[in-house]
């Protein structure tokens, strides 16, 4: 039983093929890269702001900020190494390695923004690498994909299309009806866009990604019309993620908001890489409850890291109502009379 056992398992450990390995390098290379533009980004929109009409009230005054740009960069390099890593990769193994960029965003954060995260966010923040960790580990090998029409076959099935149907229905029922009320109190809202859209964008770069790699080994993908029909998703859903995603840096707490996105997004991508590839059809029940804990887990670290925001508002609101009942001891006589005249207090 145990040699059977022991045989079972050793394909798994003999090594990373070249391409995992290039994807993987290319993953971690794009987390270090789009978590300093986090920071980068952050900088230029607090400096923007601070002279023109602020992004997370609708501004656009960052776009003349050269340290925005710089980040813009900075996450555009990120997003084209990100790009190939999934040429290269499953996208299931790529996309959890974006818990890198948590721990370099909270990181510069506390050094350069000067923000700080509580301990349960940080807890948090490990709770989300644990439960990626064990969803890397436990994930399903991607099936071979020889052309792009493949990939397209795959996302024009039914069960795919009601997903993406799903996700476009409750982007503009957040867009249009949940941004304008609470877009400034909860964090969610943004960063459900970009995460839901990011979940698109993510099959769609998967394609292009294909495509591209077989056309640089000498099969022409670009003659295909589906090639460009993914281009045009990923434009889109780029542009979309970019807009929600500023608003998110410029209105919440960096060490925040990264974290937030990495799980949601990454959530909702191997969601949506299950349906389309359907990864769970190759999987034994053993990996699959492992891969759901593995989800509990992150959801779990995202509770936490919400607490943590609650806390902190708590304290702040707790310590102004103290100071204002301080204020009104020393304004008042022990009988209730004004010792200061209305005027005397005005600014």
């Amino acid at each position: 039983m145990a040699d059977k056992g022991s045989q079972s398992w050793m394909p798994s450990y003999k090594g990373m093929s070249s391409d995992n390995i290039k994807g993987l390098l290319l993953a971690l290379s794009s987390s270090l890269f789009i978590g300093a533009s986090f920071i980068v980004k952050k900088k230029g929109l607090k400096k923007a702001g601070a002279s023109g009409v602020r992004a997370g009230v609708g501004g656009y005054s960052y776009l003349y900020e050269p340290l925005w740009w710089a980040g813009m960069i900075t996450m555009i390099v990120g997003e084209v190494a990100n790009f190939a890593a999934y040429a290269f990769a499953p996208a299931i193994l790529v996309t959890p390695l974006g818990a890198v960029s948590i721990i370099i965003s909270a990181v510069l954060a506390h050094i350069i923004l000067r923000e700080k995260l509580h301990v349960f966010g940080v807890l948090g923040c490990v709770l989300c690498v644990v439960g990626s960790t064990t969803i890397v580990l436990h994930a399903p090998q991607e099936r071979e994909i020889e052309s792009v029409t493949e990939v397209w076959d795959l996302a024009t099935e039914p069960a795919f299309l009601l997903y993406a149907a799903s996700v476009i229905a409750a982007v503009f029922v957040i867009i249009f009806h949940y941004i304008p009320q609470y877009g400034q109190t909860h964090i969610m809202v943004y960063i459900g866009v970009c995460s839901l859209v990011g979940s698109l964008s993510v099959m769609s770069v998967k394609a292009l990604g294909i495509a591209l790699k077989l056309t640089f080994s000498g099969m022409n993908q670009l003659i295909y019309p589906q090639t460009w029909a993914f281009t045009l998703v990923v434009a889109i859903c780029v542009v979309t993620q970019m807009n929600y995603l500023n608003k998110a840096l410029d209105t919440f707490n960096t060490a925040v908001v990264s974290p937030i996105y990495y799980v949601m997004f990454t959530s909702l991508t191997i969601l949506a890489s299950v349906i389309m590839f359907k990864d769970w059809d190759r999987q034994n029940p053993t990996q699959i409850v492992t891969e759901m804990c593995g989800f509990v887990t992150i959801l779990s670290g995202t509770f936490l890291l919400h607490k943590t925001k609650d806390m902190s508002d708590g304290l702040t609101q707790s310590l102004s109502m103290r100071l204002s009942k301080h204020a009104n001891e020393d304004d008042f006589d022990p009988e209730g009379i004004p010792l200061r005249s209305q005027e005397a207090l005005r600014p």
